[in-house]
């Protein structure tokens, strides 16, 4: 039997322990919704690039890029890329234009832990277009505690 005064003095510890990723697939799906205005998001016109096995979660490569001419008739408005499991759904917008010539995105992004990430992008037609990617990491990030 546990005596109460070690649990009184052990119950600050827990305290002190690292709290699991705030954001779920609820959480994504919801900052989707909230990027498209609830429209339909269709697979396909967008390859998303990053590994599915990442040793480090602190600086993980990722590039999104459209098929698109990026013409005043036909190009890319918005990029945007959404997480599972880490602290905050959305991870960045990157607005486009005409003039931006092609419709890449490339950055490092942290991962807290192996999760599922989901790039959409925002057409100028009012379409939305996306790409899934499951990334494994073994050593994680954004752990807030």
């Amino acid at each position: 039997m546990i005596a109460p005064r070690r649990l009184l003095l052990a119950a600050p510890a827990l305290l002190l322990l690292p709290r699991g990723a705030d954001a779920s697939a609820e959480a994504m799906a919801e900052a989707v919704r909230g990027f498209t205005d609830g429209a339909e998001v269709r697979p396909g016109r967008v390859a998303m690039d990053i590994s599915p096995l990442v040793e480090n979660g602190n600086a993980v490569p990722l590039s999104v890029i459209v098929d698109s001419p990026m013409t005043e008739a036909d190009h890319v408005r918005a990029i945007a890329v959404f997480n599972e499991r880490n602290p905050q759904p959305h991870v960045i917008t990157v607005r486009l234009g005409p003039r931006s010539g092609r419709a890449i995105l490339a950055t490092h992004i942290r991962l807290a832990t192996s999760q599922n990430l989901l790039a959409v992008a925002q057409l100028s037609d009012g379409s939305f277009w996306s790409d899934r990617a499951q990334v494994v990491v073994t050593l994680a990030a954004c752990v807030e505690g």
